[in-house]
């Protein structure tokens, strides 16, 4: 029998489980843990994790007849807040170029703006910026 070594994240994110979640990243379990203070003290109405948008639905290919499957975009958090006003933020380390396509395609196509939140491991604190 042969054993590998597990296999390391590409940018060296380790998955955190909080209250029974799995998170992709530390950055992003500790942004779930903020939302979860803002909640408590009013700010945040609330908010919910990894809802799915449909940037291209399905499609059969015209020669091959295969089912092509849809394109998804899945930010981190989908936030609503007591002021009636929502936000989608996705936490990340680092922009692929897989994320900034489909970062572009779910904005063209949803007309929402989305936040990027990175976490500054110098301050402690999360600096939020507009894709």
């Amino acid at each position: 029998m042969t054993f590998y070594p597990k296999k390391k994240h590409k940018y060296r994110a380790k998955k955190v489980v909080i209250d029974g979640i799995t998170f992709d990243s530390k950055a992003e379990a500790m942004y779930y843990n903020h939302l979860k203070f803002l909640k408590k003290a009013g700010v945040v109405k609330n908010f919910s994790q990894q809802v799915e948008y449909i940037l291209q639905d399905k499609f059969e290919h015209p020669s091959t007849g295969k089912t092509v499957r849809a394109i998804k975009y899945v930010p981190d958090f989908l936030i609503a807040y007591t002021n009636g006003k929502s936000e989608v933020v996705d936490v990340k380390g680092m922009q692929t170029k897989e994320f900034k396509l489909k970062a572009k395609l779910f904005i063209n196509k949803y007309q929402v703006p989305l936040t990027l939140a990175k976490y500054d491991y110098k301050t402690g604190k999360f600096i939020h910026e507009y894709f």
